[in-house]
């Protein structure tokens, strides 16, 4: 979950205290330093004030449904306390009186850095009442001094500003990139947009991919646009347009490899990260005890489809974890990782995971993963129609105590990383 960016009151007279001392009234640095006198840092254990960290939730996003299911809530927490390294966790409030107007929460993680196993910790479930937004510096500078190493993926750029003014360094962005599997749920159409996209498919140019965009300056995403039904004998002539072409791409795609659908993890996925983790520098430890934890029963996102595919003498070349979104409108790998040097093994876990889908009934697919050995080539998700979504991208950010690590850990390059790997996909209703 991000955290919510703090929004000053009109009038800061409004929230100053009559106590304070004249000379500062009716300034802002006034308002502020009184109400940051009044609110204090303390860290929880368990399940203590998780009411008023719930009535917090509720009183950040007002307009999400989700956040009024307490019940949800509390499993996440009990599920993050079963972590392996659960012992570790940390969790801090703002408390202005008896009342909670902050919460952060620091839940480790192991990685191989450089073939070395560390914990390193990550932000979690960030939020500040809009009142206080200046307790988000005194809860991550918490966050901060409490740990020694930190791994976050976050995407809003309040967020990414108090991490980086804290030390970690952005090691570079996921690739984001998107799949259109249904038509009856796009936002109502403009000329300009339907100009744009079908540009991009007639102009891809021998490689199969259109040349991407410049980067500069990232505006704040727009809102999205109304979601209009279509006519149905429009939708229908569309969605069969899409089946055939996803049926053409796909032919032949992955060679002659044959993906299957796996009961849950096993020994293999041992051997499997192993091999990977002797080739790459940095990636999270994603053994099968962690991969049960993460998605097995109690797990937030439980149940999952998990798919593996494997060589001809039964040895795992790699898996893929899906996840269709509670109004089954969104599709979701949240793991997608193959042996490096094996891009068949992609391919064909790429090709199934698109029929999967399908099969579901989803609207979209949405994929984030760091472009690595691990997953997929780029001209291959466009060789299946999958398209860039440069405006929502989210962030990996690293901070190691050992120099040598960081340098390795700053390069987004050194990594496999996937979306399900942390905590960004905790919060996934």
């Amino acid at each position: 979950m991000e955290a919510s960016a703090g929004r000053t009151p009109a009038s800061p007279d409004r929230g100053l205290r009559r106590d304070a001392p004249r000379s500062r009234r009716g300034t802002l640095s006034g308002w502020l330093e009184a109400r940051a006198v009044k609110a204090a840092i303390r860290q929880i254990e368990g399940e203590e004030l998780q009411d008023g960290v719930q009535e917090l939730r509720r009183g950040v996003y007002p307009d999400v449904p989700y956040t009024r299911d307490a019940t949800w809530h509390a499993s996440v927490w009990r599920w993050l306390a079963r972590h392996p390294s659960g012992g570790e966790m940390r969790r801090w409030v703002a408390m202005d009186g008896e009342r909670v107007v902050g919460h952060l929460a620091a839940t480790p993680q192991s990685y191989r850095v450089n073939g070395q196993r560390i914990v390193a910790h990550t932000p979690a479930d960030y939020m500040v009442h809009p009142e206080y937004g200046f307790q988000a510096l005194s809860l991550m500078r918490r966050f901060f001094r409490s740990t020694e190493n930190c791994v976050a993926c976050d995407m809003l750029p309040a967020v990414i500003a108090v991490e980086t003014r804290m030390g970690a360094e952005e090691a570079g962005k996921l690739t984001y990139r998107a799949k259109l599997l249904d038509v009856s749920q796009l936002p109502s159409p403009n000329l300009e947009d339907a100009r744009k996209i079908l540009g991009r498919f007639l102009n891809r140019g021998s490689s199969g991919a259109p040349e991407e965009p410049t980067e500069g300056p990232r505006p704040e995403m727009p809102p999205p646009r109304p979601r209009v039904p279509l006519p149905a004998p429009i939708k229908g002539f569309l969605n069969g347009g899409l089946r055939a072409a996803d049926e053409a791409l796909g032919r032949g795609f992955g060679g002659s490899l044959r993906v299957e659908e796996l009961d849950g993890f096993d020994e293999s996925f041992d051997v499997l990260f192993e091999k990977i983790a002797s080739t790459v520098p940095c990636l999270p430890e994603k053994d099968a005890a962690f991969l049960n934890w993460r998605y097995g029963p109690g797990s937030p996102q439980y149940p999952v489809t998990v798919l593996g595919v494997k060589d001809p003498g039964g040895q795992l070349l790699g898996y893929a974890v899906l996840k269709v979104s509670r109004n089954e409108q969104d599709g979701y790998p949240l793991d997608l990782t193959a042996l490096p040097g094996r891009p068949d093994a992609a391919r064909a876990l790429l090709r199934e995971t698109t029929r999967y889908f399908r099969r579901q009934g989803v609207s979209m697919i949405r994929y984030r993963f760091v472009d690595s050995p691990t997953a997929p080539r780029p001209n291959d998700l466009w060789k299946l129609g999958f398209f860039p979504r440069n405006d929502r991208s989210n962030s990996l950010l690293v901070k190691f105590a050992d120099p040598t690590m960081q340098e390795t850990a700053r390069r987004i390059s050194n990594w496999a990383y996937n979306v399900g790997d942390g905590e960004a996909t905790f919060w996934l209703y």
